[in-house]
């Protein structure tokens, strides 16, 4: 009988997620699973601080193939970073739209492919959205983009936008990134188009899984300092040129600026609204830090998340899990 059990590693930017699901995946014969909605991206690797590795071939496994996955990821690349295959990471290009509704279609047959194989699949990220999407099997309907109405709240004040996107879901409003226009223009399309908010709250996943919830705990003042200290890593390892060269291959600055974070003040730097590096990597700090706030406002709503500090106890976690009674 196969396992039908899943991990999920979550948390804050900077909590040390990546690290301790490579070092379960090394322990428990796993596979990890992205569900960060920027690491997606190929050529998005300083700024969203992706785990450095390769794209390397792979002879797809019959189960492979019967998930229909046996043409994803660069013609059956897969990406790998410390011997562990990661799947969702750096495949598609930053012109290529994508939202919850592809990653879900995906995951979920990666999730099918991994157990097949008689390997742990763990999913590790910070979108908390993505998560909740296959870990509660929510399905969203797509909705295709309103270009009359983004002209519309285009033209529109930030303020005004989120009175409105409060009016129509105000837990969105509340992890929205409130600086980005884009992504409030979005939400309120969304709201929009379907007539009401999708629900949140679903029952257990009809599919037959058991899913474990580690959230990775860092105190405030610690998470900050690491945020600072990743974000300082990141201007030395090329941040700036990283978002030179992706304009340069053709990505404009209002796409570029749409990921938000980095990604939006860099270009604003590059276009002399901001003066200096020095006042463009506070800008950067404070952005993260409000960001991780965000992030944490949306996982406190989970009450199934247990949440960790130590890796030594998060794998003590997993290993009592993964050796209990199917469910």
């Amino acid at each position: 009988m196969k396992s039908n059990k899943i991990i999920v590693i979550l948390g804050p930017t900077a909590s040390g997620k990546s690290s301790a699901a490579i070092k379960l995946a090394e322990k428990f014969n796993g596979e990890i699973i992205s569900a960060d909605s920027r690491q997606i991206f190929k050529g998005m690797d300083v700024g969203t601080g992706k785990v450095t590795g390769s794209a390397e071939s792979v002879i797809p496994s019959p189960a492979y193939r019967q998930a229909g996955l046996s043409r994803d990821l660069n013609r059956k690349k897969v990406f790998i970073s410390e011997g562990i295959s990661h799947h969702m990471l750096d495949i598609i290009s930053p012109k290529t739209d994508f939202n919850v509704v592809k990653f879900k279609k995906r995951a979920d047959k990666y999730i099918k492919d991994i157990l097949k194989r008689g390997k742990l699949p763990i999913i590790c990220g910070g979108t908390g959205f993505w998560i909740q999407a296959i870990v509660d099997d929510i399905t969203y309907p797509e909705v295709k983009p309103n270009w009359e109405l983004r002209a519309k709240l285009e033209r529109e004040s930030l303020e005004k936008l989120l009175e409105k996107l409060k009016k129509l879901d105000p837990e969105r409003a509340k992890t929205v990134d409130t600086k980005n226009k884009i992504r409030i223009i979005r939400a309120i399309e969304i709201c929009k188009t379907l007539g009401k908010v999708p629900s949140m709250n679903r029952g257990p996943r009809t599919k037959n899984y058991d899913f474990l919830q580690i959230g990775v705990k860092r105190e405030k003042e610690i998470l900050h300092e690491r945020i600072k200290l990743n974000v300082i890593n990141r201007f030395k390892e090329g941040m700036i040129a990283e978002v030179e060269k992706l304009h340069a291959n053709g990505l404009s600055w209002k796409k570029i600026m749409s990921f938000g974070l980095s990604y939006k003040l860099i270009p604003m730097y590059l276009r002399g609204e901001i003066s200096s590096e020095e006042e463009l990597l506070e800008k950067i700090y404070l952005a993260e830090k409000n960001y991780a706030k965000r992030q944490m406002t949306w996982f406190k709503r989970n009450s199934h998340i247990k949440w960790l500090a130590n890796y030594k106890d998060i794998e003590r976690e997993v290993e009592k899990f993964v050796r209990s009674p199917e469910k």
